[in-house]
């Protein structure tokens, strides 16, 4: 009959996913299964303690610190999530991406361990930050659609305004019938391009977070490229600035690209024509700070202490009469603070607005 000690040999040997015993007292590797040399070719198993360094080499420089300060976390008992690192283990080989799973134990003979399994994740990481990608793409080139397809309508609407002025005194039923279509499908064209955008938006604050290490300042370079190539829709000027090449946070990439295109949004609801939307990405010790400011129209001091309020009296429609629900700076603060972050704002009249959203690193 076999022992419970060759059954969990077999489990183990028999698996893809890489499995490891790391002893913390003793500073060596006690265990890894034969998955390690078919996942580092041409190392060995038996020399894995010898091949610590450079498997920590083969990681990026901001990927080692970070690998670094998690598995100390571990080592302190404190529990991490899913540490994903990316791997380059020949200089021109492609990058790969390794999940780990791991947690703190203690042997029988006192020994402090950290045991668990290791997964090469490339292929489905690469596919969720493609889709990741593309959907924040769309969701930016959705906004500005919404602008540049309301702008006629609401035009539309005026002029059918002053048609209905002009041709009130000719007292013509079907005049004056054809014109109010002409109003109504204008207003309802506008408002249902805006619900159809916001809907999305207001699902997010009702779903959980999934956050992963992000390189912050590639996803809003690549919002403002697309928001960049189409300044002449949206007749405003687009610029982005980061402090560093490579800025790599935990968040929910889908969820603040969403926070970061409602920002934008509102910055050209308001404003001019010509106008300038900057945004700005700062990195420091224990945080980032990303900025987006306007020249726009501002918000009114009265309006200032309710504007994060659900159902704000803040509301107002765009300079081009664009409607808003009153939500959008709730879910906004609301995403922002399920990523432990934080959010605020500086306003005047007539000079523009810059809203601050700090998050931990």
């Amino acid at each position: 009959m076999l022992d419970q000690t060759e059954v969990f040999y077999h489990l183990l040997e028999g698996n893809h996913l890489l499995f490891f015993a790391y002893s913390i007292s003793a500073s060596k590797v006690l265990y890894v299964n034969d998955v390690y040399e078919r996942m580092f070719p041409p190392a060995q198993r038996a020399s894995i303690n010898e091949d610590l360094p450079w498997l920590l080499s083969c990681l990026p420089g901001e990927d080692q610190q970070y690998a670094l300060s998690c598995l100390a976390q571990l080592a302190r008992g404190e529990m991490h999530d899913e540490l994903l690192l990316r791997l380059q283990s020949q200089p021109n080989a492609p990058l790969r991406w390794l999940c780990m799973r791991a947690h703190r134990a203690e042997a029988s003979d006192g020994q402090v361990l950290l045991c668990g399994t290791v997964q090469d994740v490339t292929v489905a990481e690469e596919y969720t930050r493609n889709a990741d990608k593309f959907m924040a793409k769309k969701n930016t080139t959705l906004e500005i659609l919404a602008h540049d397809l309301a702008g006629p309508f609401n035009m539309m609407q005026q002029m059918a305004t002053f048609f209905q002025e002009k041709t009130q005194p000719l007292h013509d039923p079907q005049l004056e019938k054809m014109v109010q279509v002409m109003q109504d499908t204008c207003r309802d064209s506008v408002n249902l391009i805006r619900e159809f955008v916001d809907s999305e938006f207001a699902e997010s604050a009702n779903v959980q977070l999934k956050r992963v290490r992000v390189d912050l300042a590639a996803s809003l370079r690549q919002v403002m490229d697309t928001y960049q190539q189409a300044e002449r829709l949206v007749a405003k000027r687009f610029t982005f600035n980061s402090t560093g090449s490579e800025v790599y946070v935990e968040l929910d990439h889908n969820k603040f690209m969403q926070v970061m295109n409602n920002l934008l949004s509102n910055a050209i609801k308001f404003t001019r024509e010509g106008g300038h939307i900057a945004v700005t990405l700062e990195q420091h010790p224990t945080h980032v700070l990303v900025t987006v400011a306007d020249d726009g129209i501002g918000i009114p001091e009265k309006l200032q202490p309710v504007l994060f309020d659900r159902f704000t009296k803040a509301r107002r429609p765009g300079l081009r009469g664009e409607k808003t629900t009153g939500l959008g700076m709730s879910i906004i603060q609301s995403l922002v603070r399920l990523h432990n972050g934080s959010i605020w704002f500086e306003s005047q009249e007539n000079v523009g607005t810059s809203f601050f959203i700090r998050l931990p690193l």
